[in-house]
């Protein structure tokens, strides 16, 4: 008996002590990992003593410019901190200066002001900036080589910045936490549109300060087509991401090309997330819809007033620099939050192929169906077939990922000026044959490269798109309106591969006016133009649906 209890007693000393050295190892095993992380983020990103200024992730700069929330439902600080400088871009006609909070609108004595390289400050050069926002200065184009800043009062002037070319840089990037990859938006390496190119020869770079190459990482691209390139994300960002309370913000981001002269993209983009981690839950939204625009703060009522009766439950809207008085069209219409507007600054020219690919992320989490239209576009069904009957019917063929639908370009139907009507009253003649197709896509159905050309994207593999029949749906495209409207086409197109109206480049493309050349100057004989087919259906269903009861007034 009392053997048994020595046994019993050293058998118990034993495992107690393999248990102790177990759970050392284990603290110790612990220790060296989060030793190693640590370690691995300091040697990787480097530590700065200097105040970090910009919005702890994760709020980038992009992501407080392209805000998730509508409009109405913003709310101004209580106390806005003095303005500051965080980027500056060089335009072909503006400077575009980033600022690092948020700030009530500048009075009117805020000036723009421009240095020249080798002259002292006394030679500076001060304009009125052309629109403010919260987060945007706009000021007149700099003469080269000039150093931009502003003076928000005649006692004041804010440090200079030298700005970035806009063609030559990375502009805006997401961190796509489905698959822990970067998808970066870079102008720069001029790559074909609507084909793949290598990503072998592409690499992403991932730091807070590029002139210190040793505190820097790349990781390898997996894809890159156009103006988008998705890279791995490196597993310190990553980890960042999961801090509870982050005391850095994220750092930039950009394309560096491989191979004898290697060239790496100046940067101003930071990772925003747009995505919610882990499973996605039931969508909020069956139908949602994405444009770019630039003043149409006027067409915004009627085409958002329309869409929604017919079964729009959401509009990401991306603000390509308007200066039109797009919050006070929001206003009017009740505020932004009756409808389920958000409105995304996205103030880079000539990125509409980007800009859509950043919304399909941004609605992919909400929306079962996204629509890319334009405002000038209407969804028109001359049955009784509606949208939701069409939505219903492909949402159970998930081979099905894209809706193709012919769009009608109608004219000026006769008028001079623009319809009080609007316009799907006021414009009844159009041309005969469709010019191209608009889509819906399934926003899980787009292939990772997120190649998209005149608003139709490619698909996974696997994947297909459906031709809709034309007494289904089509497309209402008031392309060619009253010359006042028609004419602002000449400032500039919103697309990457499409010629602006004044240049003399593919003069006949579909995407110009047939006969018109590349001059803003009114033909004679514009308003009989482009009607070869006299077209009232969505005019008569318009009046039928739409007019106040009391008044008979359309609601726009």
């Amino acid at each position: 008996m009392k053997e048994r209890r020595r046994i019993g007693i050293r058998g118990a000393r034993k495992s107690s002590g393999s248990t102790f050295s177990c759970a050392l190892l284990f603290a110790f095993l612990c220790c060296a990992l989060f030793a190693a992380i640590v370690f691995s983020t300091f040697q990787i990103f480097g530590v700065s003593s200097r105040p970090v200024l910009i919005p702890a992730w994760p709020l980038p700069t992009m992501s407080a410019i392209s805000t998730e929330l509508p409009t109405s439902r913003r709310e101004p600080a209580a106390v806005s901190p003095p303005l500051e400088i965080q980027q500056a871009i060089s335009f072909p006609d503006q400077v575009l200066l980033i600022l690092k909070h948020p700030s009530s609108h500048p009075n009117s004595d805020l000036l723009c002001l421009y240095f020249p390289s080798s002259s002292s400050s006394s030679s500076k050069l001060r304009l009125r900036p052309i629109s403010l926002t919260s987060f945007l200065i706009h000021c007149p184009i700099a003469p080269p080589g000039f150093s931009v800043s502003v003076s928000p009062s005649p006692s004041l002037e804010l440090p200079v910045v030298r700005p970035y070319q806009w063609d030559h840089l990375a502009y805006a990037a997401v961190l796509d936490l489905r698959d822990d990859s970067t998808i970066v938006f870079a102008k720069g390496f001029n790559l074909r549109p609507a084909r793949f190119s290598e990503p072998s020869r592409y690499e992403c770079v991932f730091g807070w300060d590029f002139s210190k190459p040793k505190y820097l990482i790349t990781t390898p691209a997996l894809s890159v087509a156009q103006e988008i390139v998705r890279c791995r994300t490196p597993l310190s960002v990553i980890l960042r991401h999961r801090l509870p309370n982050p005391s850095k913000a994220p750092p930039l981001v950009s394309v560096k090309s491989k191979g004898r002269g290697a060239v790496t993209l100046p940067s101003v983009a930071r990772p925003e997330i747009l995505s919610r981690l882990g499973t996605p839950r039931r969508k909020e939204h069956s139908m949602c819809v994405c444009t770019m625009l630039r003043n149409q703060a006027r067409f915004l009522r009627e085409w958002i007033v329309y869409h929604s009766r017919i079964g729009v439950e959401r509009w990401f809207i991306y603000d390509n620099n308007s200066d039109d008085g797009i919050e006070q069209a929001f206003a009017a219409m009740g505020g932004a939050s009756k409808y389920n507007v958000s409105r995304h600054s996205w103030p880079w020219l000539k990125t509409q192929e980007a800009g859509f690919a950043h919304c399909a992320l941004r609605a992919r989490d909400h929306c079962e169906w996204v629509g890319f239209i334009d405002v000038d576009e209407f969804l028109y069904f001359p049955t009784e077939v509606t949208l939701k009957d069409v939505l219903r019917n492909y949402t159970t063929k998930p081979w099905v990922g894209e809706l193709r639908t012919a769009c009608h370009s109608f004219g000026p139907s006769g008028r001079k000026k623009l319809p009080s009507e609007g316009v799907t009253a006021g414009y009844t003649c159009r041309m005969n044959a469709p010019e191209r197709h608009k889509s819906i896509v399934r926003p899980e159905a787009l292939n990772p490269s997120l190649i998209n050309v005149v608003h139709h994207f490619h698909l996974k593999d696997g994947v297909r798109y459906v031709n809709m029949a034309q007494g289904v749906m089509v497309i209402n495209h008031y392309k060619y309106q009253v010359w006042e409207v028609f004419k602002d086409k000449f400032y500039r197109r919103v697309a990457t591969y499409v010629a602006d109206w004044q240049d003399e480049e593919n003069v006949g493309s579909k995407d110009r006016a047939p006969g018109l050349g590349t001059k803003a100057v009114e033909p004679p004989d514009w308003p009989r133009r482009f009607c070869e087919v006299n077209d009232t259906g969505l005019r008569d269903w318009v009046l039928k649906i739409f007019p106040d009861p009391q008044t008979g007034k359309l609601p726009w």
